[in-house]
C-alpha cells in the first residue's frame, strides 16, 4: 500500500499584490521559506477569488517553478474544500491570519475530515476595534487541542491571552467548555543570508541614523520624540554635521506630517533625507549605507517589528522603544539599546469612541498616550553616535542573533515541530462531527419558512420526465460551476433509477447513502432537492 502523501493546506494565497504592507511582506516570505524548505509532498491552496489565484500562480512561477511544474502545488476552488477534506488526508492547515476563518475551517474539518488535523493561524496587528467578534468566534467547543494561534512575540501572545480572558469574562464562558485554540509563539523571520552588512564609508562622514517603516504618526510611530532627542543632543554640544537622519518607507504623500518633521529637522540643524516608497533594491542600499537603525514604535498596531530583524541582518545596531515585540528582538546593551516607554493602564474614552471612529483616528488617540522617554532616547542615540566601536560590536552581535533566531530556515523548523506536536494532542472526531458553531448562521432554520413547505422524510417522490431520460443517458442536466462538491451527477442518476416507483424521500435518501458512502444525510437531501429542481424527481401529491 503506497504511503499517504503529506499535504499542507491553506485558505489563503499568502502572496497578495498591491501596496507593500508589513503583513503582506511577512506572509509572502513565510510562503517562500516554506516552499524552499519543501517539507511536504503537496501544497494545497483553496482560494475563493480567481484574481488572487492568478496572482499567486504568477508568483509561484517565479518563486517555486519546479514544484508548480511537478503538480505538487494545487490551486483549488474553495468550494471543493468539503469534498477534499473527506477524500484526502491533510497533515495540517495554516492560515495567514487567525482573524478571518480559523473557527469556520475547524467546523468544516470536524464535520468531514477522517482525522482531526492541526489548524494554525498567525497574528498580525491586534488592535482593531472590530476584532472582539473574530476572537469571540475562536471560543467554541469545537476548537480542539490540535488548533493553535501562532503569536509572533511575547507581547502579542500576552495580548491574545488578555483578549480571550476578557471575552470569557464578558460573556460568562467557562474555559473548560470554551477552551479556544492553544497559543504558540513563533517569530517572524527574514532572509538573513541575502542581507549583507555594508562596508562603511571610507570618508568617515556623518553617522547615518535610519528609520524605515510607515512614516505615519497614527500608524506606527510618532517621530517627534526622535527630533526632540536629536535637538537635545545638539543643544548639549553635538555637532549637527556629525549626524544624518534618513527617513524611508511608506508615506501619505499628501499629508502634512512629513513637512512638519522636515521643518523641525531644519530648526535643529540636523541634515535630513526622506525616501518615500523605495524599491527593494533601494531599501537594501539604504540599510547597507546606514550606521544605526532607529525605531520608536508607540502604536498598538505594531506586534513584532520585522524591520528590526532586517536591520540586524544588515549588521546594524538598533535604538528602539522598549515596546511590544521589539524587546524580543533587541537585547539591551548587546545588539542595541531599548528606550523606556510609559503608557496608560486604562483608556475609557478611547474605548468608547473607537467603534465609531476610523482606524487611524483611534490609533492616534492611543499612540499619543504612549511616551517614549526623550532624555533616555537622546542618551542612547548619543552613545552610538559617539562610539564607532560600540556600533561595530552591537551590529555584529545583532547579525549573529538574527542568523540564530530569526532566519526562515529556523522558523520553518519551529512550525514543523509545532504541527507535529499538535498531532500528539488528544482529539475525538466522533464528539465533534455534529457540533455547530453558535455564530455560524443556520440558513435552513432561519429561512426555511420562505418556501411553501420543507422536505421531510414522508414526502413521496418519483422519477420525473427529465429523470427518465437522464438515467437512460438521453438527457444531461446542467450543473453550475461551484456545485461539483455538493452535487454528483452519478449520485443524481442513481436517484432517478431508485425512484422509478413512488418512494418516500426518507427511504430514498437512505438507499442513496448506502450506494454512495461518501454522502452523508445532509448531502443526500441536497441531491433530492436539486433533483426536484431540475425535474429529475417530482413530488407525488
Amino acid at each position: 500500500m503506497p504511503e499517504e502523501k503529506r499535504r499542507w493546506g491553506t485558505l489563503d494565497p499568502f502572496y497578495e499584490p498591491g501596496p507593500v504592507l508589513g503583513r503582506k511582506v511577512a506572509n509572502v516570505r513565510f510562503l517562500d521559506g516554506l516552499l524552499r524548505a519543501d517539507p511536504f509532498d503537496e501544497y494545497c491552496f483553496f482560494l475563493g477569488d480567481q484574481g488572487l489565484a492568478e496572482a499567486l500562480r504568477s508568483h509561484l512561477a517565479k518563486a517555486a517553478p519546479a514544484l508548480l511544474d511537478a503538480g505538487r502545488i494545487r490551486i483549488l476552488d474553495r468550494r471543493e474544500l468539503p469534498d477534499a477534506l473527506a477524500r484526502e488526508r491533510f497533515r495540517c492547515f495554516h492560515l495567514s491570519d487567525c482573524i478571518v476563518s480559523q473557527p469556520a475551517l475547524a467546523r468544516l474539518r470536524n464535520r468531514y475530515a477522517p482525522e482531526i488535523f492541526p489548524i494554525t493561524g498567525i497574528i498580525h496587528s491586534l488592535s482593531y476595534a472590530g476584532y472582539a467578534e473574530p476572537f469571540l468566534r475562536q471560543l467554541w467547543p469545537g476548537a480542539t487541542a490540535r488548533d493553535a494561534i501562532v503569536c509572533t512575540s511575547a507581547a502579542g501572545q500576552g495580548a491574545v491571552e488578555r483578549f480571550l480572558a476578557w471575552l470569557r469574562e464578558g460573556y460568562g464562558l467557562d474555559e473548560r467548555a470554551f477552551p479556544g485554540p492553544r497559543l504558540a509563539r513563533i517569530p517572524l523571520a527574514v532572509d538573513a543570508e541575502a542581507m549583507t552588512p555594508g562596508e562603511g564609508r571610507p570618508d568617515g562622514g556623518p553617522v547615518r541614523l535610519l528609520v524605515f517603516g510607515r512614516l505615519s504618526h497614527h500608524s506606527k510611530m510618532d517621530l517627534l520624540p526622535l527630533l526632540r532627542a536629536l535637538h537635545r543632543l545638539v543643544s548639549d554640544g553635538l555637532d549637527p554635521a556629525s549626524v544624518e537622519l534618513v527617513l524611508a518607507g511608506w508615506s501619505d504623500e499628501n499629508g502634512d506630517y512629513l513637512p512638519m518633521i522636515e521643518g523641525l529637522a531644519r530648526n535643529a540643524g540636523i541634515p535630513l533625507t526622506v525616501r518615500t516608497r523605495p524599491t527593494e533594491a533601494e531599501k537594501a542600499a539604504l540599510f547597507r549605507a546606514a550606521d544605526v537603525f532607529v525605531s520608536i514604535a508607540d502604536n498598538p498596531q505594531e506586534t513584532f517589528g520585522i524591520t528590526l530583524a532586517e536591520a540586524g541582518a544588515f549588521g546594524l545596531p538598533a535604538v528602539v522603544s522598549d515596546y511590544d515585540g521589539y524587546r524580543d528582538i533587541v537585547v539591551h546593551g548587546e545588539t542595541g539599546l531599548l528606550v523606556p516607554t510609559i503608557g496608560p493602564a486604562a483608556t475609557p474614552d478611547a474605548d468608547l469612541l473607537a467603534p465609531l471612529l476610523f482606524d487611524n483616528q483611534y490609533h492616534l488617540l492611543l499612540a499619543q498616550r504612549t511616551a517614549v522617554e526623550v532624555p533616555a532616547l537622546a542618551e542612547a542615540l548619543g552613545a552610538l553616535i559617539r562610539s564607532p566601536e560600540l556600533r561595530r560590536s552591537m551590529g555584529a552581535a545583532a547579525r549573529r542573533r538574527v542568523l540564530d533566531h530569526f532566519s526562515w530556515s529556523g522558523v520553518i523548523r519551529q512550525y514543523l515541530d509545532l504541527w507535529d506536536g499538535l498531532w500528539r494532542a488528544p482529539a475525538d472526531p466522533a464528539s465533534l462531527r455534529a457540533l455547530n458553531h453558535p455564530q455560524s448562521m443556520p440558513y435552513g432554520r432561519l429561512f426555511g419558512h420562505y418556501a411553501s413547505r420543507v422536505l421531510d422524510p414522508s414526502c413521496v417522490v418519483r422519477t420525473g420526465r427529465t429523470g427518465e431520460a437522464f438515467y437512460r443517458n438521453r438527457d444531461f442536466p446542467s450543473l453550475y460551476a461551484g456545485l461539483g462538491w455538493t452535487i454528483r451527477p452519478e449520485a443524481a442518476r442513481k436517484l432517478a433509477f431508485l425512484a422509478r416507483k413512488p418512494v418516500d424521500s426518507g427511504t430514498l435518501m437512505r438507499k442513496l447513502t448506502e450506494l454512495e458512502p461518501l454522502l452523508d444525510e445532509a448531502m443526500a437531501e441536497n441531491h433530492v432537492l436539486w433533483a426536484l429542481k431540475h425535474d429529475i424527481l417530482e413530488l407525488v401529491k
